[in-house]
C-alpha cells in the first residue's frame, strides 16, 4: 500500500531557516578568526615537501576526510589519518617533511592527543582547528587556527552541526588559497580527474575521438550525389568530405542537411543523382585541428548549429571527422 506523505508544516521549515541561519552566524564568527594564523598556515603548507595529514574523530573526521581529499585533488599531496588507528601502528605514515592537520571542535579529542607526544617527538610541524586557543589541542600545536565560539545548530547543542561547518569552510578555504598561490590550473584539476566527466572534458581531445583513415567520409569531385550518398551511408556519419582528386585538399562538405535542402529545391530524380558533389556541397565549411579539446570542438559545433566537423592539420589535409554522437560516447557532451 503506498505511503502517502503530508505536506510538511510550517514549523519544519521555520527549524531548517532556524538551522541556515545558526550555520551561517557560524560563519560569520569565523571570518572574524582568519588573521596571521591563516596565512602562516598557508606558507607551512605551501613549503611542505612531504604530505599533508589530515586526522579527526568522529564526526570531525568525516570532516578530516573530505579537507584531504580537496587537498588531493587541488595539487597539495594530502590524505587521511584515522587517529584510533594511528595509534596502533598507523602513525608510521607520517614522516619528518609531513605536517599535520588536527581537527577537534573542543581540542580536547582523546585519540589526538595520545599521538601529539609523538608528532612532537619527529618534529612534524602541527596545524590544529579547534574552537579556541585555550585548548589543550591548540597550546600543543605550532599554528592553532581557530573556529571561534558559536551554538551548535542542534537544538539540544550536543550534534555537531555548526562545529563540523566552520571546520569544513576553513579546510576549504586553506585548500583554495593554496590553489590560488600555485598557479593550479584547470588542466592540472583534469589530471587528478581523469575518471570523471570534468577530466573527460579537461582532456579529450579531438584526435582522441576523431575518425580517421579510411573511416573519413570523403568523395574527391566528379562523384556523383548518388555515390557521396552511398559513401555516406557506408561511413554512417551524416556527412561526407570533398577533396580535389589531385592534392587532396578540402573543397567542402554534403551533409544530410544539405541533402533536404536539395530534395527541397528539386525532386529527386536520375538528373539529380547524377549531379556532381561539388555542385551541391557546402563550399568553406567549419573545420578544426586534431589538437584542441573535444569541448572546445563541441562548443563551435552548438554555437554553429552543426552535427558534425571535419578535422584538418596545419597544411590543409583533410585528416579526421567526427560528429555529435562521437562527442556524446566520449562523455564530452
Amino acid at each position: 500500500m503506498p505511503i502517502t506523505l503530508k505536506p510538511a508544516p510550517k514549523s519544519l521549515l521555520d527549524s531548517a531557516f532556524a538551522t541556515i541561519a545558526t550555520e551561517q552566524h557560524a560563519i560569520d564568527v569565523l571570518k572574524g578568526e582568519l588573521d596571521e594564523r591563516f596565512e602562516k598556515a598557508c606558507h607551512v603548507l605551501l613549503a611542505c615537501t612531504g604530505k599533508v595529514v589530515v586526522t579527526g574523530m568522529g564526526k570531525s573526521g568525516h570532516i578530516a576526510r573530505k579537507i584531504a581529499a580537496t587537498f588531493a585533488s587541488t595539487g597539495t599531496p594530502a590524505f587521511f589519518m584515522h587517529p584510533g588507528e594511528a595509534s596502533h601502528g598507523d602513525l608510521g605514515m607520517l614522516t619528518k617533511n609531513d605536517v599535520l592537520i588536527a581537527i577537534s571542535n573542543s581540542g580536547e579529542s582523546t585519540e589526538i592527543l595520545t599521538l601529539l607526544p609523538v608528532v612532537k617527538r619527529h618534529q612534524i610541524t602541527l596545524i590544529t582547528i579547534t574552537r579556541n586557543q585555550k585548548s589543550t589541542m591548540a597550546r600543543l600545536a605550532d599554528i592553532a587556527l581557530t573556529s571561534g565560539e558559536s551554538n551548535e545548530a542542534c537544538p539540544l547543542g550536543l550534534a555537531p552541526t555548526s562545529s563540523t561547518t566552520t571546520a569544513l569552510v576553513l579546510g576549504d578555504a586553506l585548500a583554495v588559497a593554496l590553489l590560488d598561490i600555485r598557479g593550479f590550473t584547470a588542466d592540472d584539476f583534469a589530471l587528478s580527474h581523469p575518471g570523471g566527466a570534468l577530466g573527460r572534458r579537461l582532456l579529450t581531445r579531438v584526435s582522441d575521438i576523431m575518425h580517421h583513415g579510411d573511416m573519413i567520409p570523403m568523395v574527391t569531385t566528379g562523384t556523383s550525389l548518388a555515390d557521396s550518398l552511398l559513401e555516406m551511408t557506408k561511413k554512417g556519419l551524416g556527412m561526407t568530405a570533398v577533396v580535389d582528386e589531385t592534392s587532396k585538399h578540402l573543397l567542402g562538405l554534403f551533409t544530410d542537411g544539405d541533402l533536404r535542402r536539395v530534395l527541397k529545391q528539386s525532386a529527386l530524380s536520375h538528373d539529380l543523382l547524377d549531379q556532381p558533389i561539388e555542385k551541391l556541397m557546402t563550399k568553406n565549411p567549419i573545420t578544426v585541428t586534431a589538437q584542441i579539446l573535444a569541448a572546445e570542438a563541441l562548443a563551435i559545433m552548438e554555437k554553429r548549429k552543426i552535427n558534425s566537423i571535419l578535422v584538418l592539420d596545419d597544411d590543409r589535409q583533410l585528416v579526421g571527422a567526427l560528429n555529435m554522437h562521437d562527442l556524446l560516447q566520449a562523455g564530452v557532451m
